[in-house]
């Protein structure tokens, strides 16, 4: 007898033998027991689930003897043609292989003539999404309003490319990925079918490989059970292909945990010394760091990890806690597509180990803002309060401020409150008196008196009282801060002389340098005053002075129309450089760095 593969052996012959979608048997199944049976369906999901498998039962059930019946009988001459493909009633076509408008025609033409020998005429077409837009086209309206005796299963792994007007005419049924539970235990079954031992570790590798796919498990399981010598074990599979086991990758990562990166690297030679490729090696150690994360979240289901949580090593797991293995599996899927673009893979790999070996020390964000937030109530506790008069002139209280110089709160900024100058900041403190503790003088040469500041600290205390009475005269803001409104107009402080436009700029140079310094500094720069009508024009040397210029030229404009009792607009532009007539030679390397450079002459 010739042999058949395990994919072909173990194909299913009933809805009771579906592994994985039992959704999809017990609607079918129910369909056919209330004998609401659709002229066209359409199976989709990942390949090497069962769609083939379901139409050709979905088949057999229709068109068997004792049915319809949602258990054929599997003995009957139509259950048997149709299991072994060779029914005249049920044609299989594969949708790569006839994409044309011509055979779809051609299933047009066949449709007008009933059954042989069965009760229903089946098309299953395999991959319909191969099919033109012209062939869809040409099948709408035999879908829509077929001969009662046709049935269409469509098959197709990318249901995305289906044209909605085929959806609208089918049942459609998705079909999943099957568990890795359910897949070892097939194996198992198959595995004892053909009297071949096998350990759980090495089922669970070829069903964790197989990712969901039934098909692609037992085509691997033949591969495996071709070189096992009747036994499958792990030892075997790792060794014949070229995998690196849980136990070097223990043995490699311990390395790395104990920050050994001479001997990490030593050891990732010899892997690659022995034939291990670099892509097979980066695959096995994102496993392997994967199932750390799981085993430190809790997880120990030998499904998910693929082997026994006892074998990975203890040292790893308590070295490095979940945000470095994060940061490690991270590492590695990053090195996974680094490596296509390197300049050498190896080299890459190395970088990603030595990166591994001072892991330990790696602290996440998340974990420096837990230690802030965790010494701040401390250093909030510590530091030194401030009283301020926030309230003072609305009769609000007082507000404590902690961290004087920064920290928790911004210092205050006086800049932001016009009526308090420098010499106010100074008179925020209380003055020694004249009959004040003289202490501090006590380290003074020995016969000499300390220094009478009453005079002084008199003045200086008449000074911060008219200081207080001029800023008490200002208008006061209703907001929370209770701030003084800054003032946005600066007018002349004595008469100016309007006819000559230089007396104009050095009077606004003289009250802006006292009310705001810093456009009384950038006037101060401006040459070249002329006025013109209703405006008035000059000159800024840089363009970054001009930029700050420009902004503060509202206030100017205020101050112009205040000495011309008119609208002034003031406009300021770059001044031009002067050429110079004559040549200038440069030294030879005083020109050589000004190339370099790209640099231009700006003096003598």
């Amino acid at each position: 007898m010739a042999y058949e593969v395990t994919a072909t052996r173990r194909r299913p012959q009933s809805f009771e033998n579906l592994v994985g979608q039992e959704f999809v048997a017990a609607t079918l199944k129910n369909a056919i027991e209330s004998k609401k049976i659709a002229h066209a369906y359409l199976f989709s999901g990942p390949r090497g689930c069962g769609k083939t498998s379901t139409a050709r039962i979905l088949a057999k059930a229709l068109n068997c003897e004792k049915g319809p019946t949602a258990t054929p009988c599997g003995e009957c001459p139509a259950c048997k043609e149709i299991t072994a493909g060779s029914s005249m009633d049920v044609i299989e076509i594969d949708g790569a292989s006839n994409t044309s408008v011509n055979d779809i025609r051609q299933i047009k033409d066949e449709v007008m003539f009933p059954p042989n020998s069965c009760k229903y005429k089946i098309y299953i077409i395999d991959e319909v999404h191969m099919l033109s837009n012209s062939a869809f086209n040409a099948l709408l309206k035999t879908i829509e309003e077929p001969p009662p005796y046709v049935i269409f299963i469509f098959a197709t792994t990318e249901l995305q490319k289906v044209p909605a007007t085929i959806k609208s005419r089918c049942q459609q049924f998705n079909f999943r990925l099957v568990p890795i539970e359910k897949v070892k235990e097939q194996l198992a079954l198959a595995a004892s079918e053909i009297g071949i031992k096998a350990e759980d570790e090495a089922l669970y590798w070829i069903a964790r490989e197989s990712t969901g796919s039934m098909r692609d498990s037992y085509t691997l399981f033949d591969q495996v059970a071709a070189f096992s010598d009747g036994e499958i074990t792990y030892e075997k599979i790792r060794d014949k292909l070229g995998l690196v086991g849980v136990d070097r990758l223990n043995e490699l990562f311990g390395l790395c945990v104990a920050g050994d990166s001479s001997t990490a690297l030593v050891k990732l030679d010899e892997y690659l010394q022995n034939g291990v490729s670099i892509e097979q090696l980066i695959t096995n150690c994102t496993d392997y760091l994967r199932n750390l994360l799981l085993i430190k979240s809790g997880i120990t289901k030998e499904s998910l990890l693929g082997q026994a949580a006892e074998r990975f090593s203890k040292d790893v797991l308590s070295s490095w806690n979940g945000v470095q293995i994060e940061r490690a599996l991270s590492i590695f899927m990053q090195l996974y597509r680094d490596i296509r673009y390197s300049l050498s893979p190896r080299y890459e790999f190395e970088l990603a180990v030595s990166r591994l070996c001072w892991l330990k020390d790696y602290v996440s964000p998340m974990e420096v803002k837990r230690a802030l937030d965790a010494v701040r109530p401390m250093l909030t506790n510590a530091a030194p309060s401030r009283t301020i008069n926030a309230g003072a002139q609305n009769g609000q209280g007082t507000e404590n401020r902690p961290f004087e110089y920064g920290g928790a709160e911004p210092p205050v900024n006086s800049s932001a409150i016009p009526n308090l100058s420098a010499e106010e900041n100074f008179m925020e403190e209380p003055l020694p008196g004249p009959d004040d503790d003289a202490s501090e003088y006590q380290d003074a040469p020995e016969g000499e008196e300390p220094p009478d500041l009453s005079d002084f600290m008199r003045s200086l205390q008449n000074r911060g009282t008219v200081k207080q009475t001029q800023t008490d005269s200002k208008p006061v803001s209703s907001d929370a801060g209770n701030q003084v409104e800054p003032v946005t107009e600066i007018l002349p402080s004595a008469p100016v002389d309007s006819s000559d436009i230089d007396k104009v700029r050095a009077a606004l140079i003289n009250d802006f340098s006292e009310r705001d310094p810093f456009v009384g500094a950038l006037v101060a720069k401006t040459s070249v005053w002329v006025k013109n009508g209703a405006g008035v024009s000059c000159t800024i040397p840089t363009e970054f002075d001009l930029k700050r210029l420009r902004t503060s030229s509202a206030k100017i404009c205020k101050y112009l129309s205040n000495v011309y009792g008119q609208e002034i607009a003031f406009s300021v532009t770059l001044k031009e450089e002067i050429k110079q007539n004559e040549e200038i030679v440069l030294p030879e390397d005083v020109a050589m760095i000004k190339d370099i450079f790209r640099g231009r002459l700006i003096g003598q």
